[in-house]
């Protein structure tokens, strides 16, 4: 099992923002991360998996199996539970209104029917040595692009 955690973040929502992921496979490590100029956070949360999972279809090996650990219950929430009513609601909320992001929804859908990966919500900010370091990355890519 390949354990990813990732992480998305603005400053101000919306605003500069950016995204990490990183892969820990037989006592390796993998990470990268990316930024966008003008986002909201949950687009960031939405791309550190799609990124995580493109990679993972990229790395794997046989038959591994992605664990994809995310502090946004957002994502958790999102792709293991509301996913099915919207695409089954034309992409509609329950209240009707068109569902924010579908488009990054449909890549990470696409992506999570292939790879089928184990979903788990981290709480974000609690000394998960892993989803901590996601932070920073995120933070310092948002720095990055702040500096251009």
């Amino acid at each position: 099992m390949i354990d990813i955690f990732t992480d998305g973040g603005c400053s101000g929502n919306p605003g500069p923002g950016g995204w990490a992921f990183i892969a820990l496979r037989n006592g390796q490590q993998y990470g990268t991360s990316g930024a966008e100029a003008y986002t909201t956070n949950n687009k960031m949360e939405l791309m550190a998996v799609i990124r995580a999972l493109e990679w993972f279809a990229r790395a794997r090996q046989g038959g591994e199996r992605a664990r994809v650990c995310t502090d946004s219950q957002y994502v958790q929430q999102g792709i293991t539970k509301w996913i099915f009513s919207w695409e089954k609601n034309g992409w509609k909320t329950s209240d009707k209104k068109p569902v924010k992001n579908q488009e990054l929804w449909q890549e990470l859908r696409k992506l999570s029917a292939d790879i089928r990966p184990q979903w788990v919500w981290v709480k974000g900010h609690a000394g998960n040595p892993h989803n901590e370091a996601c932070d920073t990355m995120v933070q310092a890519a948002i720095e990055k692009l702040k500096r251009k």
